[in-house]
């Protein structure tokens, strides 16, 4: 039973969470606001500060009715406690991303112990840790890295339940308060994770008296305790209009028809799982026929049933995003070593061993992918060379053949080792030193330090048309930037205020814009161009700031 499981001790405590710090801070502060939804959370988390309305979600004066508010109490809590309000520091609003990562992955590291031993516990955690998606999640302020952990944390309590119905009430009461936060955070969707695989195991089994250590009547509460308080304070607020957006246009939209674009077909998670969850895909994969073999094992049958429903949902949904399935992954990650530690280890029939060398090329394809991006991502997007970003693939690369070639010959737990080195690597070298470095697509710091140069006033308000990225709103602010809805509303925006405002205008919208000024008796000086590519949309630009005429001589003039 798991609640007879060894603990990973104090040593092994530190080591999850030195590591992981080494493998998730990295780009933290340096890698800019990221569009768009990060920017969006993070303007709406801002203004939310600033008004003081906790119910009430807004971007600039736009409703934002997509999520519940606990993303944006858990950033405005962050901002507050570090004093960053003023400077719209986005490492601030990252802060609860980096802890919901690495709260799930000390769960997974305590799960995997009790479920497999130390050894156990520490690698599937360092797998979670390094995974390629998760080290994403772990350096932008959104939902899924904070969803990740509330479902983890659900996922731990209902296992204890499943494996040993007769216990303490702690287990109850962290799943249905994870069941609560994971609704604050991100509505619905931690329930279609978790009753899915309750589902699973219910039909799996066909037994029903374990549900009653879930203590429904006490827990049920709980549960709406913590949910109901904001949703009928915002159901109030917007006349109905959170749920008519959230639930109707947003969850429900997702499930029937791609939205923003994010499609893809049936078994688009299973074509990017190998990079997805990189280095750890590949020990997941080479777990499949343990994992079968031993389903009748309690513990394995409830694993399965966290990542099999789940997966099955992901891929039917037609909104599709790389991201969608991480909380699988603490799930896999057990799996994953339980097939490297577990004694009795059992010899796969050959059209296994066929499938599996097949694997090992595709695994080893997507470990010289990483090991390339930073090197190749650099020279290709700045037309800069960088030898510590050469060195580091070539670190990357020998990594990834060793941890191969390590699992091929049957030392698997030297093999979990180069995994792990090669994923801290590739997560350190792609998102904390090639991101932040890549100019050509951070075209927001480069326009705001040209404002902040060529401000007149005290308080700039900027105009911009063609580029309305919600990063620009959050770095200027929210309530200096206005996003006109074209060139000829922008001259008209600058003409309203000429000692105070700028503009920004692409050089596509530059005829239209400066015969606009004209009629308005205005004489547009260009002041900066900005040039660089819009990631969002692909859109390469030409962008020149604008001020009304001549420069004041001096502040406020």
């Amino acid at each position: 039973m798991i609640a007879a499981g060894p603990r990973l001790g104090w040593k092994g405590w530190l080591i999850l969470v030195g590591l992981s710090c080494l493998v998730l801070l990295p780009g933290i502060s340096s890698l800019p606001p990221v569009d768009r939804d990060e920017a969006r959370y993070a303007v709406a988390t801002s203004q939310m500060l600033a008004t003081g309305d906790f119910i009430d979600i807004r971007f600039q004066e736009e409703q934002r009715y997509l999520q519940p508010a606990g993303i944006y109490w858990l950033q405005s809590l962050a901002v507050t406690l570090t004093g960053t309000a003023d400077n719209r520091a986005i490492w601030a609003h990252r802060i609860p991303s980096f802890l919901g990562i690495l709260a799930a992955v000390l769960m997974t590291g305590a799960l995997a112990t009790r479920l497999y031993g130390r050894q156990a516990g520490l690698a599937a955690a360092l797998l979670v840790a390094t995974s390629f998606a998760v080290g994403f999640e772990a350096r932008i302020a959104k939902t899924d890295a904070m969803l990740l952990a509330t479902i983890t944390a659900a996922h731990i309590a209902l296992m204890q339940v499943y494996l040993k119905p007769v216990g303490h009430w702690w287990r109850p009461a962290l799943f249905w308060a994870a069941l609560g936060a994971g609704m604050m955070i991100k509505g619905p969707i931690i329930l279609l994770f978790v009753g899915l695989a309750l589902a699973a195991l219910l039909v799996w089994d066909r037994k029903l008296a374990w549900l009653t250590a879930l203590k429904p009547l006490w827990g049920v509460p709980l549960f709406l305790a913590i949910v109901l308080p904001w949703y009928v304070a915002i159901g109030i607020v917007s006349d109905g209009g959170f749920y008519a957006e959230a639930v109707g246009d947003s969850l429900m939209g997702k499930v029937g028809e791609s939205q923003q674009s994010h499609a893809g077909p049936f078994g688009y998670y299973l074509g990017l799982f190998s990079l997805t969850f990189w280095p750890g895909s590949l020990f997941f994969a080479y777990a499949g026929y343990w994992t079968w073999c031993n389903r009748k094992e309690a513990a394995v049958r409830y694993l399965i049933a966290w990542i099999l429903p789940g997966w099955i949902a992901y891929e039917l949904i037609a909104t599709k995003l790389p991201h969608y399935i991480m909380p699988l992954y603490p799930a896999m990650a057990c799996l994953a070593v339980a097939a490297i530690f577990v004694p009795g280890q059992i010899r796969a029939p050959i059209w296994v061993r066929i499938g599996a060398g097949l694997y090992a090329a595709v695994w080893l394809a997507c470990s010289m992918l990483v090991a390339a991006l930073g090197p190749g991502g650099l020279y290709w997007i700045e037309g800069r060379i960088s030898p510590m970003l050469i060195l580091a693939g070539v670190l990357i690369g020998l990594a990834a053949v060793a941890t191969l070639t390590l699992y091929l010959t049957g030392r698997r737990p030297a093999a979990l080792i180069a995994g792990v080195i090669a994923g801290g690597l590739g997560a350190v070298t792609v998102y904390g030193n090639t991101l932040p470095r890549l100019e050509t697509f951070w075209l927001t710091p480069r326009i705001v330090a040209a404002v902040e140069a060529h401000g007149a006033c005290e308080t700039t308000r900027l105009v911009t048309s063609a580029f309305r990225e919600p990063s620009l709103v959050f770095r200027h602010g929210p309530y200096d930037t206005l996003l006109a809805d074209g060139p000829a509303e922008a001259a008209d925006a600058l003409a309203a205020d000429p000692s105070c405002s700028l503009a920004l205008i692409d050089a596509a919208e530059a005829a239209p814009f400066l015969a606009r000024a004209g009629t308005l008796s205005l004489t547009p000086q260009a002041l900066a161009v900005i040039e660089g590519q819009n990631y969002s949309n692909g859109d390469e630009m030409a962008l020149t700031l604008y001020r009304a005429g001549p420069a004041p001589t001096g502040p406020g003039e």
